[in-house]
C-alpha cells in the first residue's frame, strides 16, 4: 500500500475516535441492541447501519473539504455552537429514555414494535452527519492534508481513491465495533428478554452521558475560542480515554480490525446456518 493510502486509511481509522466526537460512538452503538433479532439479523443490521453512518460522516467531510475549506476560518468558529446544541439534544433524549419513554421512531430494547433508528437508513445518515460536524474541529486538518491535497494537485483519480480509503478506514473501525456489540447484545437479550426495559434505560443512560460530555466539550471549545480558557479536568479525563482508544485502533491496524470483523460475522452466520440445517 502506498504511503498516501496508508496515511488515508490510518486517518480514517482514528476519525471515529477523535477527541471532539468520540463520545458519540457509544451512543450510536447503544441503539444496535434489540430483543427481537437473532445474531445473524444483528450482524446485517450493524453492517447496514455502519454503511449509513459512514456515508453521512464522509459526505460532510467531502463537502467541507472541497467546498467550505476556502472559508473554513469563518465556518469553524460556529462548530462549537453546533457541538453544544447537539450535546444538549442527545442528553435530553437520554433523559427521555431513562424515564421509560420511547423516542419517536426509535424503539430499541423494547418489544420490537415500530422501526428503530438503525432500520431507518436516512436517520443513521443524519446521525453520521452530526457526528462529522461535531468532529470537524479535531479531524479536518489530517483529512485536508491527506485527501483534499490530492484533488487540488490535479490528481482527481488519486483524490477519489484516497477519499474512498479514508471512508473505508472509518467504516472498518465503526463496523467492527458495531458487529461485536450487536452480536453480543443479541445473545444477552435473547437469553433474557425480560431485561429489555432495563437495557433500554442503560442505553438511555449512555446517551445521556455522551450528550452531557459533547455539550460540555462544545462549551469548553467556546470558552477557549472566546475567553482563552485553559485545560479542563472533564475534557482531559475524556481525552485520556480517547487516546487509549486511538492507540488501540492504531495498534490493531486495519488487518487486525478486519480479522475481528470477519471472525465475529463469519462465526455468527456459520452458527446460524448450522442450526438451521439441524432444524
Amino acid at each position: 500500500m502506498g504511503e498516501g493510502f496508508a496515511l488515508a486509511l490510518g486517518a480514517g481509522l482514528v476519525a471515529a475516535v477523535n477527541p471532539c466526537g468520540f463520545a458519540l460512538l457509544p451512543a450510536y452503538l447503544a441503539t444496535l441492541v434489540r430483543p427481537d433479532d437473532g445474531r445473524a439479523a444483528a450482524v446485517g443490521r450493524a453492517l447496514r447501519s455502519t454503511a449509513a453512518l459512514t456515508l453521512g460522516f464522509v459526505a460532510v467531510f467531502g463537502t467541507f473539504g472541497l467546498v467550505v475549506a476556502p472559508v473554513a476560518s469563518s465556518v469553524q468558529r460556529w462548530l462549537p455552537v453546533f457541538t453544544l446544541v447537539l450535546g444538549v439534544v442527545l442528553a435530553a433524549a437520554g433523559i427521555w429514555v431513562v424515564a421509560g419513554r420511547e423516542l419517536p421512531g426509535l424503539r430499541v430494547l423494547r418489544t420490537g414494535s415500530g422501526r428503530p433508528l438503525t432500520d431507518r437508513w436516512w436517520s443513521v445518515v443524519g446521525f453520521g452527519a452530526s457526528y462529522a460536524l461535531a468532529s470537524l474541529t479535531c479531524t479536518i486538518a489530517p483529512f485536508l492534508a491527506v485527501v483534499v491535497t490530492a484533488f487540488r494537485a490535479g490528481s482527481i483519480g488519486q483524490g477519489v481513491a484516497l477519499f474512498a480509503t479514508y471512508a473505508a478506514g472509518m467504516a472498518l473501525l465503526v463496523g467492527t465495533a458495531a458487529v461485536v456489540v450487536a452480536v453480543a447484545g443479541a445473545g444477552v437479550v435473547g437469553r433474557a428478554r425480560s431485561a429489555g426495559p432495563v437495557l433500554a434505560r442503560v442505553g438511555g443512560a449512555i446517551l445521556l452521558i455522551a450528550g452531557l460530555y459533547v455539550a460540555w466539550y462544545g462549551f469548553w471549545e467556546l470558552r477557549v475560542l472566546y475567553g482563552g480558557a485553559g485545560t479542563d479536568p472533564v475534557v482531559e479525563g475524556a481525552a485520556a480515554v480517547q487516546r487509549w482508544l486511538a492507540a488501540t485502533a492504531e495498534g490493531l491496524g486495519w488487518v487486525g480490525l478486519l480479522a475481528v470483523l470477519v471472525a465475529v460475522a463469519g462465526a455468527t452466520l456459520g452458527l446460524t446456518w448450522w442450526r438451521r440445517r439441524r432444524a
